[in-house]
């Protein structure tokens, strides 16, 4: 949201669009990143459940890619109905020369998802090659950073990394009080007699992740809440790729829902718009995204076509 959003809202703004509308957009396109793969939030699953990585990453790739036309078709029509301005059609050479630059940058998927699918490497070592690559592209190739910028982004990478460990060594310590205790095991139970339905139970999953991503960070609520909500959605006979990819999507809804929606933050930051109006511009979005989370929910085959497809236990 910061680095994209920044260019994007501006070249959006310069070519006609009202400021809101593309504040709108940008934040809730936004949330896209931690749906599709590779996804630190669905890293952080996979570590809470014991789940499979790979299987995950590639159970939202077809949620992810599907959002994604949802939000384009609505842009589009929404579009056409204000009679917004449109950019001229770029050339096919506009295209190719376009790709050739890019083409360093999106290498970086394929390294990260090729090793890991092919066995190369861990999901955890995939983020050193992944970051050693990203390096070496920044500094010899494009050029957008200087060696004597280096410190500064390592420092800055410590200090996010420091924030995350602190969180997550807080929510393992909460997770392991919770084993201990056997609080899991008693809520499964008393779930069980309570003679709740998959669907109750998912809709209840829905309710209680929705409040809580409006005030707590992603990875603390996968890392607290999973280790709760994942053996009995096992004993109901719920997929738990399916509870993962409904947990992210819930998340994604967490970032722009207030009083502590991260990318509503963010984009304030970026379009120096107060922080309601940015609430009012995402408003109308946000209800496409609940919308999405109901079909998600309710439709597990639009999250495990894809690894049934590819013979993924």
């Amino acid at each position: 949201m910061a680095a994209v959003g920044s260019i994007a809202i501006a070249g959006m703004v310069r070519s006609g669009y009202p400021q809101a509308f593309g504040a709108g957009i940008v934040c809730n396109a936004g949330t896209l990143g931690i749906l599709i793969p590779p996804s630190i939030v669905m890293v952080v699953y996979a570590a809470a459940t014991e789940t499979s990585v790979g299987k995950l990453f590639m159970a939202g790739v077809v949620p992810g890619i599907l959002l994604g036309v949802v939000l384009m078709t609505a842009i589009y029509i929404i579009a056409r109905k204000m009679n917004l301005p449109a950019l001229p059609r770029a050339s096919l050479r506009e295209l190719l020369s376009t790709a050739r630059e890019a083409i360093w940058g999106l290498l970086l998927m394929v390294i990260i998802l090729g090793g890991i699918y092919s066995g190369m490497f861990t999901p955890t070592e995939a983020a050193a090659v992944a970051a050693v690559y990203a390096g070496f592209v920044a500094l010899f190739v494009y050029k957008d950073m200087r060696i004597r910028e280096c410190p500064k982004v390592l420092l800055e990478s410590g200090k996010l990394s420091i924030m995350l460990m602190f969180i997550i060594a807080n929510a393992m310590l909460f997770a392991h009080v919770l084993t201990t205790e056997q609080i899991p095991q008693t809520i499964t139970a008393w779930v069980i007699e309570m003679g709740l339905q998959p669907w109750q139970f998912l809709l209840v999953v829905n309710l209680v992740l929705l409040v809580a991503g409006a005030f707590m960070e992603p990875s603390a609520i996968i890392l607290i809440l999973a280790p709760i909500l994942f053996p009995i959605a096992v004993q109901l006979g719920i997929d738990p790729i399916h509870l993962g990819i409904i947990m992210v999507v819930n998340m994604e809804i967490g970032l722009i829902t207030p009083p502590v929606g991260l990318n509503l933050f963010v984009t304030s930051a970026v379009t120096g718009m107060p922080l309601t109006a940015v609430i009012k511009a995402a408003w109308p979005w946000l209800m496409l995204l609940l919308s999405f989370l109901v079909v998600i929910t309710y439709i597990p085959a639009i999250s495990l076509a894809l690894p049934n497809w590819l013979g993924m236990s």
